[in-house]
């Protein structure tokens, strides 16, 4: 007897899939060493700086920033609360098992790869509909309190962690290039194949097409019902998915 595609259940091991397979992508772009995503270069850089392991950091830079949430008022559901912590777990399984690959070739098949899985556990998490990622939640928290596009808000944050994890002696290069351009169409396919429901699709600036995301106030099975216009998931046409 097959599960219902919108079940609790479904979702919920489409939302653990997800999560896990994240951590897995990320992993797999350390090993290839030729560049990771803005948040991930953070993560990296300090990681390198206070001997902790990645997934630690992942950890505990996503806890700082659901902190940010209060003063935003932002609500975090189920998928939120459990990004915080699985990925950071799945990181660091992955890497005690992931072995670094030899020769250029074999590096820059492993970062596609990642991308392309990143893109899959993307689209199951926030296709679960569980709530956004503590990073995305600081987003829509800032262009709600701003008034600037979500377009303008999501670059300053990652120019700035990008900037934090370089500094920090994190990895920038063409995977973290390659990341930026590819994963916005990647994971929109991955959301429309594994959503429940109507898909949430925010185009440029969080407005939503008919039909494929909540209106600004609708329920959201994740962070609850919103009051303010914005988007409820990660913008993915400004370019990175993110968690």
């Amino acid at each position: 007897m097959s599960l219902p595609r919108d079940g609790l259940v479904h979702r919920l091991l489409r939302l653990y899939a997800g999560l896990v397979l994240y951590g897995v992508s990320l992993a797999a772009m350390v090993r290839a060493g030729l560049g990771l995503a803005p948040w991930d270069v953070l993560h990296e850089g300090l990681a390198e700086r206070t001997g902790l392991s990645m997934g630690t950091m992942v950890i505990a830079v996503g806890a700082g920033v659901l902190a940010l949430w209060v003063p935003l008022r932002e609500r975090p559901g189920l998928g939120t609360v459990s990004n915080v912590i699985v990925v950071g777990l799945a990181v660091d399984a992955a890497l005690a098992v992931l072995p670094a690959p030899d020769g250029l070739m074999a590096r820059v098949l492993l970062l596609a790869g990642a991308v392309v899985l990143n893109s899959v556990a993307t689209g199951l998490y926030i296709g679960a509909r569980f709530g956004p990622g503590p990073r995305d939640g600081l987003m829509t928290g800032l262009h709600r309190v701003t008034g600037r596009s979500v377009r303008l808000v999501r670059t300053g944050i990652e120019v700035t962690v990008l900037a934090a994890g370089f500094l920090l002696g994190g990895t920038v290069g063409a995977g973290t290039v390659l990341y930026a351009v590819a994963i916005g169409p990647l994971a929109q396919t991955f959301l429309r194949l594994f959503s429940s429901g109507p898909a949430s699709l925010p185009l440029r600036g969080g407005s939503h097409r008919a039909g494929e995301g909540p209106a600004s106030g609708a329920e959201n099975d994740g962070p609850g019902p919103r009051t303010h216009p914005s988007p409820p998931w990660p913008d993915f046409d400004c370019g990175a998915a993110d968690r």
